[in-house]
């Protein structure tokens, strides 16, 4: 899926109109090639394994945390516990995304040969601290789409009851389906946050200049007042591709490897 990755980030860049999915994959096939549709695919590769692991066991953490004294976890404490995951998931997650967001931009073409180029050259250009910025809008994104996800699973699992014998596959697919719908609920939330993390994360500024896009709802409120509503949009069709079907893959996979490890 990580092509729509490229695709996001482009559409999120971009100051003009944006183009449809497809129009957008023409030209970057005609104008920079195959390969640019996994510029930078290090990076998430590196950052998969522990921002997961870190999602889902901070998570089950937060639950038990946060359970009444009956044992139980109503929607809106699961909501709080998913939404702290996706915070601690952020503090992991954020050099990665930034480095990522740097190789993927168009514009940044002809700057960083490759991940690892551009991470040894933001770290002796602009300092450590470079690799946290967009913090705040990746936190914010993270707890909102976590928060829904996993507050609204057990709710949603509720509109499609199984039946008392229901076959593996059945199970397998409502699972799949809940987590779908949950991941797309989080993304339609989310999206404006995503686009202030790509337009802060990619900025470069000289010494002692002063960055255009410095906090989240002040960034928002200047992306809406220049481009419009939309524009807080942007990047959203391949962002439902990839975190819908991606929500409902990831908890279908947390199960089956849970109770192969239990």
């Amino acid at each position: 899926m990580y092509p729509t990755d490229v695709l996001k980030t482009r559409a999120q860049l971009s100051k003009g109109g944006s183009q449809t999915m497809l129009a957008a994959s023409k030209s970057i096939l005609r104008e920079e090639g195959f390969a640019t549709f996994y510029r930078g695919i290090s990076s998430p590769i590196l950052a998969e394994a522990p921002k997961r692991a870190i999602k889902f066991a901070s998570n089950d953490r937060y639950k038990n945390l946060l359970r009444d004294k009956q044992g139980r976890l109503p929607m809106e404490r699961a909501f709080l516990a998913g939404a702290l995951a996706g915070a601690t998931e952020a503090v992991v997650n954020c050099p990665f995304e930034v480095v990522k967001v740097r190789v993927q931009a168009k514009e940044n073409k002809g700057l960083y040969k490759n991940t690892f180029d551009c991470a040894s050259k933001m770290l002796r250009q602009e300092g450590v601290f470079a690799f946290y910025k967009g913090f705040e809008p990746q936190l914010w994104r993270n707890a909102a789409w976590n928060g829904l996800y996993f507050g609204l699973i057990g709710t949603i699992k509720q509109l499609f009851p199984l039946p008392p014998n229901a076959s593996k596959g059945q199970e397998l697919f409502t699972n799949f389906l809940t987590g779908a719908i949950g991941g797309a609920i989080g993304t339609l939330a989310n999206t404006p946050f995503d686009v202030a993390k790509s337009r802060m994360q990619n900025q470069i500024t000289a010494p002692g200049e002063t960055p255009k896009y410095r906090w989240t709802f002040p960034t928002l409120a200047t992306i809406y007042k220049e481009e419009g509503f939309r524009a807080l949009y942007k990047g959203l069709g391949p962002r439902l591709l990839r975190l819908g079907p991606g929500g409902g893959i990831m908890i279908v996979a947390y199960d089956k490897v849970s109770q192969w490890l239990r």
